[in-house]
This record gives C-alpha cells, structure tokens and sequence, in this order.
C-alpha cells in the first residue's frame, strides 16, 4: 500500500475509533478542533517526541489489526466463533485501545512528514528559496543588489543551525520602487499563506501608531503583539513599514527581540526576521545612480559595499528621524541596509507588462511605451528615473483597457 493511501486508512481508523460508544459522533480532536490554541510543541522532533511517536503509532497498529479481524469475521463467517465471542464481550463497553491524547495531531504530523512542506517541523512555515530567488528574478526589475542581498541573508540566516540574533534588514529607496513588493513576495515564499499566516505581522507606523500622546499605550501594545508572534511560531516575520516614522519608544521597546541570544537557549529553535521599510536615504541612492548613468556606467556596477556605506552616513546625519538615531543603527542591529535603486523608463515598460498580464489582457510594445510616458520622470534635465517608481502602473493600464 502507499503512503497516500495507508495515511487514508489510518485517518479512516481512527475517527471510527475514537472514545466513546458506536453510533457516538467523535470530539475532533487537532488542528481544526475549536478554542484549541495553538499546538504547544513545534521544534523539530526530539528523541522523547520520536519515542511517543513510535508509541502511539504502535497502537494505531494494533488497533488497525482489531477493526480488520472485525470486518473480516463480518464478511467470511467461518472460523471467526471466537472473534464474535470477543466482539459481544466488547458491545457493552466499546473499549478498543486509544491512540493517545492527540492522535490526530500526531497523524496529521506523520503523514505531513512526508511532503515537502514539513521540512521545516511546521507546515505553516515552508521556506521555498527556489520559488523566491525565481520570482525576484522574473518579478522585481531594475533591482539586481535587492534581489542578491535578500535571497543570500534569508538563506544564509534560515540554514544557520543557531543564530545568535534576529536577522534584521532595512529597505531603502523612493516609493515605488519595490520594497513593499519583495516584503509581500518574502511572506509568500516563506509561509504558506503569505501575509495572511499567523507567523507573519505587519505594522504601518501611521496606521497602527498615528498619536504621539498615546506612544505609552502603543508600546504596550506592541511588544505584546511582538511576543505573541514570536511565541506561537518558532519562525516569525515582522515587518515595519513607515520606519522613519516610528517614535523612538517603539523602537526602544522591540530592540529586545532583536538582540543576540543566549546560545544555550532556544536560539536554534526559535528565529525571527524583522523587515523595516522606510523612504530614508532615497536621494543618496539616486545620486549614486545619477553619478553612474553620466560616466556611462551601468547600473548593474553599483556594488552593495559603496552604497551601503553612503546609506549609513546619510542616517547618522538625518535630524529629524527617530529611526536613524535609534539605537539599532548605533548597536548594529541592523545586519544589512538595502538599496532600492530609482526605476527607468525601460524598468516601468516591464511593470507595465506584469500589470497585463496579471489581468489577462493583451499589449503591444507600444501600449507598454504608453503607460510608460504616463508617468512623471525626474530630474528635470535628464527625465531618467520614474519619480512614482512603478507604484501606479496598475492604475495606468486602466486607460488601454477594450
């Protein structure tokens, strides 16, 4: 028999041998049991764990044998006197062993550890590198330090046996150029339901903390919110958007959860990614990017080391912004800041070409040169960047629509 079709069978056994007496509906008892919170074990599986495993399934084993030797006796009636002696013996009481306390959990356990996605020891969590590096190739254009540094800090940081601290990165750049994209597109390679997995918490600083007067109650809040995450999965994504926004406080109080571990704690059990978004240090990036363009370089030469450098002086230099005084920059919280370059007109065209395709409809080479000449480019004299990046070309292509 199969994998597939032994889970079918066990699955069948055992909610026709549940507690209780025949005719009796079963209590569903696992991850779709209701007010169950969430399942208290998620490492990877220990010895003890091993142990009860291979304990409850031995059970499972005999009582597959019991229900067999059951239906046996019920279709072929010869030589099965003793079994029906046994069977009227049973009628009063029902007692068939039980599999153990959570045995559907245990099952669903078993039989996910044969797909791909328990790999991780959480089948909300999936961790497809393959599908992420492919998509930020195929998907995030004009960004070739973005698509390196993410896809390298992300494998690197979820292959690490014991990682000393939370993995911090920092987007930088003009609105529109993808930092909100490849946050979405991390979500939905790393979990199964993307920004919607209860591993995954996203803030807005202007949406979740608009007040300055009630930043005490917000901070509260947020590291309740914080510890939550982290507490139900032993992987959490969170992400911060509006970062130069955030008051000071908010990052003092989420500092904590970043900062290194106890390597004879849970550090290899327990890791989290914090994803900042923020608008600071755009106009170094274009510069750097200007420079480039006028000495005849290309893009693809602007290395990471010079404009990271730039980047950070940049924030120690912004008088105004809580984020770049706070003291993840200044402990080394942050493990990489990453650029997002100013998108060009050929960059908008591709935006454009996803944005059709996405909806099924057809373009020409023309339509895309259209949308593109839609949108606003700076600087005055040159007209090389999209001022909006390629953040309303999904509204542009409206125009060309049949």
């Amino acid at each position: 028999m199969g994998r597939a079709g032994l889970g079918s069978c066990l699955l069948l056994l055992l909610l026709l041998g549940g507690s209780g007496s025949p005719g009796t509906t079963p209590q569903p008892r696992g991850p779709w049991a209701q007010g169950q919170g969430p399942v208290p074990e998620r490492g990877p599986w220990g010895r003890a764990r091993y142990e009860a495993v291979k304990k409850h399934l031995g059970a499972v084993g005999a009582l597959s044998r019991q229900y067999w030797r059951s239906l046996a006796c019920r279709v072929w009636q010869e030589g099965c006197e003793e079994e029906e002696k046994q069977h009227e013996e049973r009628e009063a009481g029902w007692s068939f062993p039980l599999v153990g306390q959570d045995y559907l959990e245990i099952l669903s356990a078993w039989y996910c550890s044969f797909g791909k996605c328990c790999e991780t020891g959480d089948c909300r969590i999936i961790n497809n590198i393959t599908g992420l590096e492919a998509d930020l190739s195929g998907h995030l254009h004009g960004q070739h330090l973005a698509k390196e540094v993410v896809v390298r800090a992300v494998q690197g940081f979820l292959q690490s046996p014991r990682p000393q601290k939370a993995l911090v990165l920092s987007f930088h750049g003009w609105s529109g150029t993808g930092k909100n994209f490849v946050a979405r597109m991390l979500a939905s390679h790393l979990y199964r339901d993307g920004l919607k997995s209860d591993c995954v918490r996203v803030f807005v600083s202007l949406l979740h903390f608009p007040h300055h007067n009630y930043v005490d109650s917000y901070k509260t809040q947020l590291q309740r919110q914080v510890g939550e995450t982290l507490q139900r999965c032993r992987q959490a994504l969170l992400i911060f958007d509006e970062a130069e926004k955030l008051h000071s406080s908010l990052l003092d109080a989420i500092k904590p959860f970043m900062a290194q571990q106890d390597s004879k704690g849970q550090a290899d059990e327990q890791r989290s990614i914090f994803l900042f978004l923020s608008n600071l240090g755009g106009n170094t990036i274009n510069e750097v990017a200007l420079d480039f363009w006028r000495a005849g370089r290309a893009r693809e030469e602007i290395s990471l080391e010079l404009l990271e450098q730039q980047l950070r002086l940049e924030l120690q230099e912004a008088a105004e912004s809580s984020y770049a005084h706070s003291q993840l920059l200044r402990e080394n919280l942050i493990d990489v800041v990453v650029p997002f370059l100013p998108l060009e007109h050929q960059h908008v065209k591709l935006c454009a070409r996803d944005a059709f395709l996405a909806r099924g409809l057809p373009y020409t080479e023309a339509t895309l040169d259209q949308v593109a000449q839609m949108m606003v480019f700076v600087p005055k004299e040159e007209k090389l960047f999209s001022a909006q990046g390629c953040k309303s070309v999904p509204q542009r292509i409206n125009y060309f629509l049949p």
